[in-house]
């Protein structure tokens, strides 16, 4: 009796082609495309929209802090349910969201699009769980490295198709066209994929812990927004905020340690490694995430006096270079983490980080500089977490794997956000009160934060260094 479930569970390689393989790998592309039209098109979907940087960067924020709550429950429904299953439903999410933001007459109906697209981020894990039940071993990692190059190819396609698209139709097609894309790659997925049956499991989805995570991640970004809009609001407002947040957090810790399967597993915390990249990880990608809000606001601004006056397929064409750079460091920042170890490529990468965006804050006359600076500190800031990613993975237990990468993706993620609001924040208060635009000082101040937060990387490292049993 117990020959015929393993035989079923453990379906013959044959039974998926490359054909079922490529269907994959195209919803991998048409889904990074879909991710990454926003970045180069922000500016103008801030004009659209009658919004400022601050509440623009919630557009992005909104996709990025789904895939935070997704990524740790994706692989366990693929698991528990199937992974073909559970992957359809979610590119049907997604499929609404795309077209809700298609159709989006206003900011918050955007970004409940966005909230919608962002459990796309799940494909990914399950693509792998797929690809993992119906080929063998050297065939799977063949294809995990298409679907993810792919995923990372229509990263680079959204980032240049955007502003055409924009500029040709409408900024609505931005998100239309990429879901069409969505929609027809996931029908050709569900006919000739085959089901994979679902593995029982003792344990349910922690679903308190992930209602509480999405509503902690929304209330802090949402709650940046409204402090810093228009100069602010009375203290007492701003404490409700915080009180708020807090209670959140609270109750999300709370769940979470007592959950018999969390989402997140705090305990692994209490492991120096552990903690120690995660702080790191925050610092890192809270630059990050401010470069990535800075440069395209600067491209767009008005050529009259500081700024190049880029429309969406300029800024799409500039902001290329650095895409292609943080493609590269995922790969380079492994390779480095292995032979000189994580502390020295997080250093290096800090380093190279922190003296480019101060250097940019003073020299950003001319594209080229910009250019050259996104390139820099989009593949010093890939380097540093991907190494500290695979630092971690060495540092733990390996049936602690799963748990240690996902609260490392999680942090990152908090990271990037609480960084772009960051730099909003910062354009805002520098607006001029007749154009509402920044002025230069603005730019200037938010490059040079984006290089002290990237340098305050180094002294985590130094307090760190004498810890025992530290390998980030």
């Amino acid at each position: 009796m117990n020959g015929t479930p393993v035989s079923e569970a453990v379906p013959s390689p044959v039974r998926i082609g490359w054909l079922s393989i490529g269907a994959l790998g195209i919803l991998a592309l048409a889904l990074g495309t879909l991710q990454s039209v926003v970045e180069p098109a922000l500016p103008l979907l801030q004009r659209e929209l009658g919004v400022s940087p601050a509440e623009g960067a919630l557009i992005g924020n909104a996709l990025l802090i789904t895939g935070a709550v997704i990524t740790p429950v994706a692989g366990k429904l693929g698991d528990r349910y199937g992974g073909k299953r559970v992957l359809v439903r979610l590119m049907a999410v997604v499929s609404v969201g795309g077209l809700m933001a298609g159709l989006a007459p206003n900011l918050p109906v955007l970004l409940l699009g966005q909230v919608l697209q962002g459990v796309m981020v799940g494909a990914l894990p399950l693509s792998f769980i797929l690809v993992r039940k119906h080929l063998a071993a050297g065939e799977s990692q063949a294809a995990i490295g298409l679907v993810v190059a792919l995923f990372t190819g229509g990263s680079m396609v959204g980032t240049l198709c955007a502003g055409p698209i924009a500029e040709g139709l409408s900024w609505q097609w931005m998100f239309v066209l990429p879901t069409i894309a969505v929609i027809a790659a996931t029908s050709v997925v569900a006919r000739l994929m085959p089901h994979d049956p679902p593995i029982p499991s003792q344990h349910g989805i922690d679903w308190p812990g992930t209602a509480l995570l999405s509503a902690t991640l929304l209330a802090f970004m949402l709650g940046l927004v409204t402090v810093t809009r228009d100069g602010g609001v009375p203290p007492l407002a701003v404490g409700a905020v915080a009180v708020v947040v807090a209670a959140l957090t609270t109750g999300w810790v709370v769940v979470e340690r007592r959950a018999a399967s969390p989402m997140v597993d705090l305990r692994m915390l209490a492991k120096p490694a552990m903690w120690h990249a995660c702080v790191l990880t925050l610092v890192i990608t809270t630059s990050a995430g401010m470069v990535l809000l800075l440069f395209p606001q600067l491209f767009a601004v008005s050529a009259d006096g500081y700024g190049f006056a880029a429309d969406t397929t300029g800024i799409g064409l500039f902001l290329l270079p650095g895409a292609i750079a943080g493609a590269v460091s995922d790969s380079v920042g492994g390779i480095a983490a292995r032979r000189f170890g994580p502390r020295a490529v997080v250093i290096v990468g800090t380093v190279v980080t922190a003296a480019t965006m101060i250097a940019v804050a003073w020299l950003h006359t001319a594209a080229w500089q910009l250019v050259l600076a996104k390139v820099l500190a989009a593949f010093a800031a890939g380097a540093g977490t991907t190494a500290l990613l695979a630092g971690t993975a060495t540092a733990v237990e390996t049936k602690d794997i799963g748990i240690a990468t996902s609260l490392l993706v999680v942090t990152r993620v908090i990271g990037v956000a609480l960084g772009a609001q960051v730099a909003g924040a910062i354009l805002d208060a520098g607006a001029g009160p007749m154009t509402g635009q920044p002025a230069e000082s603005a730019f200037v101040t938010g490059f040079a934060v984006a290089g002290l937060v990237a340098a305050s990387s180094l002294l985590v490292v130094r307090l760190t260094k004498t810890e025992k049993g530290v390998r980030a």
